[in-house]
């Protein structure tokens, strides 16, 4: 039966009652922003005290009006201010015009059990005490163009305790034995459907699996033992899972959060599950009013595995989801090479560093490990336009949890 889990609002956290300052630059007195009545200063300088709970409305109402978020600072206010009106002349005459060497204050941070669901289950089947789940369906993702086998597979879940949720990973117990005679070892894969299964009815779980096929040094084909067992499973063939396990990705409570999220290949199976609990679920207790913002990377179009679902979210949500595909075979970055998630920050940077200084906004990165120097490198193009060091700012960002990395 589907029952929807236990999370909390934007109301209920210790950032949830909070304001903080923006100072924005680029607004210009025109007909659009004197319909507004904001006292825009010579410098080109303009300061909103803003609730919380109204930020990301906030920034959609700063691009529509061409300006730019150059700070982001928490303030102590008085409650009764309406947050969306320019704090009062006297503060703002009074703040310091940006420098390219005066880094944002770095957002308090939140607590954990404000952040993220506090009933996590963890191994509830371990490997001395597995669960054997039925295949339901086996379905291939490789659209036509694309390189390489990848398979959303389907178990059913029925007679046992396995719950999970969203960003958690299970492993799987591939049957024979290992070249030295003992039994396989399990492999870890992460879960691509929400805590409600595909079919909405918390008895299943969902994998999205790439074969992994190689060439060692003798010139011979070498495909990995578990990733090719699970692409050629067939509905109503028994499979040996263990898990739940981690806590680094989950999906915080608060539906107001922001949620950019950075994946190649296989790496979009967190992501999945996200996104459809989102924008394809009803789940009353969670009405995502946030950014969700993919970076995809991939070879080929046809390797866009979810396109078509991924395409109409972001159509049927434009203000809260946002689809940005790197194609490196296909797509020329800006120095005419290959196109690859990095790229993407870059061409993104002004909008991506507004978005990290805010408290509520969370980055994911899930791939292939090679992919986090060339993301740091993207990052840090973004945030040196502000004259901020990536690197000390990413320390910032893990201790307030809101920067979670699962590569392999």
């Amino acid at each position: 039966m589907y029952s929807p889990s236990a999370a909390g609002s934007a109301s209920n956290t210790t950032a949830g009652n909070r304001v903080f300052r923006y100072e924005v630059t680029g607004l210009r007195q025109s007909s659009e922003s004197d319909k507004n009545g904001y006292a825009i200063r010579k410098s080109g300088s303009v300061f909103f005290n803003v609730p919380y709970s109204r930020m990301n409305d906030f920034m959609r109402r700063i691009a529509r009006l061409g300006g730019k978020i150059v700070n982001i600072v928490a303030v102590t206010v008085d409650s009764g201010h309406d947050g969306l009106t320019p704090a009062a002349p006297v503060a703002a005459a009074a703040a310091p015009e940006p420098t390219p060497s005066a880094p944002a204050e770095p957002p308090a941070a939140v607590s954990h059990e404000h952040i993220f669901p506090t009933d996590v289950p963890v191994n509830t089947y371990k490997p001395k005490n597995p669960f054997t789940g039925k295949v339901i369906s086996n379905e291939g993702l490789v659209r036509e163009g694309g390189e390489g086998v990848v398979q959303h597979i389907t178990f059913d879940l029925s007679g046992g305790n396995l719950r999970y949720l969203e960003g958690q990973s299970i492993g799987i117990i591939p049957p024979g034995t290992d070249k030295n005679g003992k039994p396989n070892k399990l492999r870890l894969y992460s879960i691509a459907s929400t805590q409600h299964g595909d079919l909405l009815d918390d008895k299943t779980v969902s994998l999205c699996v790439r074969q992994l096929v190689y060439t060692n040094e003798a010139g011979e084909r070498v495909e990995g033992v578990c990733s090719t067992f699970l692409c050629n499973v067939k509905p109503g063939d028994d499979v040996t899972i263990t898990g739940p396990v981690g806590k680094e990705m989950l999906l915080p409570v608060d539906p107001n959060a922001n949620i950019i999220m950075m994946g190649t290949g296989t790496g979009i199976a967190p992501f999945r599950a996200f996104l459809w609990r989102m924008f394809k679920e009803n789940n009353p207790d969670y009405q995502f009013k946030g950014l969700a913002w993919l970076f995809f990377g991939v070879a080929y179009t046809g390797n866009i595995l979810y396109k078509d679902d991924l395409e109409k979210m972001q159509a049927e949500n434009p203000d809260h989801c946002r689809i940005t595909y790197a194609i490196s075979r296909e797509q020329k970055n800006a120095q005419g090479g290959k196109m690859y998630i990095p790229d993407r920050i870059k061409e993104n940077a002004d909008e991506l560093w507004a978005l990290v200084q805010q408290p509520n906004t969370h980055v994911y990165i899930c791939g292939l490990r090679g992919m986090e120097p060339g993301i740091d490198e993207g990052m840090s193009a973004a945030a040196s336009k502000f004259g901020v060091n990536w690197a000390d700012y990413q320390k910032q960002m893990r201790k307030e949890e809101r920067w979670h990395v699962e590569t392999y």
